[in-house]
């Protein structure tokens, strides 16, 4: 027999719709976490704070979660319930972000 899978607390717990952020590679060690759960009201309260944003997006993410400087940087990715996305992107409650810093490799 399968062994159940808990429920995702973002979308099943009354009271608790959020957003999932994930940060991958050196974002994740310069920040020292790799997965957070934000309240839908306290990234809308971001958002509204963002000069002249009212949308939840990414970029307000970023800068509520102070995850570096004002402007994204240079090459970061952001993915939306694993599809890339533009920073602007307005979010709904219970998607899930992910900031992806620029990949080099060989």
């Amino acid at each position: 027999m399968p062994t159940p899978v808990p429920p995702d607390p973002l979308t099943t717990s009354p009271g608790t719709t959020g957003l999932r952020v994930r940060l991958f590679a050196g974002l994740r060690e310069a920040a020292g976490w790799d997965e957070r759960l934000v309240s839908w009201n306290e990234a809308g309260t971001a958002a509204s704070q963002d000069a002249g944003a009212g949308d939840v997006t990414p970029r307000s993410l970023w800068h509520q979660l102070q995850l570096g400087s004002v402007a994204l940087p240079a090459g970061l990715r952001v993915a939306v319930n694993h599809a890339f996305a533009h920073p602007e992107q307005p979010l709904q409650p219970g998607d899930e972000v992910a900031f992806l810093p620029p990949i080099s490799g060989g």
